[in-house]
């Protein structure tokens, strides 16, 4: 079999137990839960100015991670809270530029936590900042009230792992709302897009292994990757 190829833009860090200096990363656990799902992993790195329709050339889907917070100025604000942390420009308008052409070529996304983030932002939505009770190391159910097939999903709830202190403030064009926590803050979009596109605020790569409806939303995507590769 032929993998599909996922491109998981990399994310910066000051240093690594593996590297001496600054490192490029992709979480493990992502990567992991793309390969078990049958998908080819791929580190991108970020470039400012990159020419997505060469760098995305045999790519088959493109998943936006994890990451570090957003500068406010994305979405027309300044920094108002102190546990603002990590903001890297250059990741920024990487992740903005690339989600806004993948969304609009019709390339099949899947985006989590910071991913979903950006790209709500890059559609012209808003964040809160920090939230009054974050939601880190934060396990709960989720419910998701559409388009449960199209995610692959065998239930409509799903046991969500969370790492986050910022959320969807202003949802942004084409950005439609399908699940919500208990409390009611967004957890799951689908975006305006020709092809399967789809976010969700938690980690899925955090229990794909152990909780089958994560590992189902990672196996619809890298299917729905293979039947974009082969029109293409």
């Amino acid at each position: 079999m032929v993998r599909p190829r996922i491109a998981i833009l990399a994310r910066f860090a000051e240093n690594t137990s593996a590297t001496r200096y600054a490192a490029v990363i992709t979480a493990r656990r992502l990567a992991e839960g793309v390969w078990a799902a049958g998908g080819e992993p791929l580190t991108f790195l970020p470039v400012a100015g990159s020419n997505w329709a060469e760098r995305l050339d045999g790519i088959d889907g493109v998943l936006m991670p994890g990451g570090a917070d957003i500068n406010p100025s994305t979405y027309g604000q300044s920094i108002s809270s102190e546990h603002v942390y990590d903001v890297d420009d250059l990741a920024d308008e990487t992740d903005i530029s690339l989600v806004k052409y993948a969304l609009e070529k019709g390339i099949p996304v899947l985006a989590i936590c910071r991913g979903l983030q950006i790209t709500n932002v890059a559609l012209g939505g808003s964040l809160v900042q920090h939230m009054d009770i974050p939601h880190q190391h934060h396990v709960a159910p989720v419910t998701i009230d559409k388009y449960v097939d199209e995610l692959g999903l065998s239930s409509a709830t799903v046991e969500a792992s969370c790492y986050h202190h910022q959320m969807i403030d202003q949802v942004g064009a084409g950005v439609e709302v399908i699940g919500r926590s208990a409390e009611g803050f967004v957890e799951a979009v689908k975006f305006d897009s020709p092809a399967w596109a789809f976010g969700v605020q938690w980690h899925p790569e955090d229990n794909y292994d152990t909780n089958r409806p994560q590992a189902e939303l990672f196996e619809r995507f890298v299917a729905e990757s293979a039947a974009f590769g082969k029109k293409n």
